[in-house]
């Protein structure tokens, strides 16, 4: 069985594992230590603080610094509510595709990195090949935060880190930070006749969200300088609110939950920043009467940007493995901001393409499963003698 025939039944293995991000991904984490372990590979395992959730780093080569760590994560979007053809966790073969969830996003990354370990064993590499995977990536980002920490303490430090998120094997050097947040509005209950006499959270609710569209606008105006991303600035989406009791009730509580993508640059709380001035504002008006009533908003997950260094270790290595002369950036955000933030060099590059994550049949090409597998044989040479 070629390398390529490995990554096919790799992915098909880890596909199979309902990893969705509400769920353990245990079992897939003892799948692939049997695996380590039956090639001699030695690793490391990190749970999370519940201990229904781990992490692995697996190193191929010297147990010394330097070399390229390949991460990934292992959990997936949900399936309930979406229209699929087949069971999303029975990997698919249709002419050149492989359906099933997480194929492309991202455990085809993962099946071909673990899929190499053979070849990359044979090679005499002189610096390490280390693969981590991760969980929690859909949700929070915080899966490899455990990992990252003991780089240089009791794990060997890489000189570059290739997250393999879809960007059908172009390097991505940037992309933009997640922040997400709720807003807790809590107003004065009355009867609805003596509205003047309350304060309706879900009024002062809807001002904080018109007022987050205003700075939406003050967004896109403030524009992308650097030209590369799609939309070409910072962001801002409400994706969900709540509130009120009845229809005649001057409503009690009222919430949101909402996001701020930023730009490489831009502060994670930036656009918290101008909605707390535009609450104070309210605060000092329509709740002066009522000091029951208050606005609070708070930080539920911070995903960090990955800016661009060019010339980096990380760009220049995958470049040159990927054979392409230029970087882009993406609009989705990934965990290669935590590698940077420690100091390590990162770039996002991978298998497939991100407008097949997280959709019904979701599905990657052969053809980029293979393109992956020529760009880690091309690493393994890079690292030896």
């Amino acid at each position: 069985m070629d390398a390529l025939d490995r990554a096919i039944d790799m992915t098909a293995r880890l596909v199979a594992f309902d990893t969705e991000s509400s769920k353990s991904n245990l079992p897939l984490i003892d799948f692939v230590e049997a695996y380590l372990r039956e090639q001699g590979v030695p690793f490391a395992r990190a749970p999370n603080a519940v201990g229904d959730k781990a992490a692995i780093f697996a190193t191929i080569g010297p147990m010394a610094p330097g070399g390229v760590l390949l991460s990934g994560h292992t959990d997936v979007v949900p399936v309930e509510g979406q229209e699929w053809s087949f069971d999303p966790f029975t990997l698919r073969r249709d002419g050149g595709r492989l359906y099933g969830r997480g194929a492309v996003d991202m455990k085809g990354f993962g099946a071909v990195a673990l899929a190499m370990i053979p070849e990359f064993k044979k090679a005499a590499l002189a610096r390490p090949i280390h693969i981590l995977l991760s969980y929690d990536e859909e949700t929070t980002c915080l899966g490899p935060l455990d990992m990252i920490a003991r780089l240089g303490v009791d794990l060997p430090r890489p000189n570059a880190v290739i997250v393999g998120e879809p960007t059908s094997m172009e390097v991505a050097d940037a992309h933009k930070s997640v922040t997400t947040f709720t807003t807790h509005v809590r107003g004065f209950e009355i009867h609805s006749a003596n509205l003047h006499r309350g304060v309706s959270a879900v009024h002062i609710a809807c001002r904080l969200v018109t007022e987050l569209e205003r700075i939406s606008e003050e967004l896109r105006v403030e524009g992308d300088p650097s030209g590369r991303f799609d939309p070409p600035y910072s962001t801002i989406h409400v994706g969900f609110i709540k509130g009120g009791t009845a229809r005649n009730i001057v409503a009690k509580d009222c919430e949101f939950h909402w996001e701020f993508r930023g730009l490489p640059g831009a502060a994670p709380t930036l656009a918290r920043d101008r909605l707390e001035a535009y609450a104070d504002g309210l605060r000092k008006t329509v709740f002066a009467a009522f000091p029951q009533c208050g606005i609070d908003t708070d930080t539920l997950v911070k995903v960090p940007g990955l800016a661009p260094q060019p010339g980096s270790a990380a760009e220049t290595l995958a470049l040159r493995l990927a054979r392409r002369n230029n970087t882009i950036a993406v609009p989705y955000a990934t965990e290669a901001g935590h590698f940077q933030k420690a100091g390590v060099p990162t770039v996002v590059c991978g298998p497939g393409r991100i407008d097949q994550a997280h959709q019904p049949d979701e599905y990657v090409d052969i053809s980029e499963l293979a393109a992956c597998v020529d760009f880690m044989r091309a690493l393994a040479r890079e690292l030896e003698t």
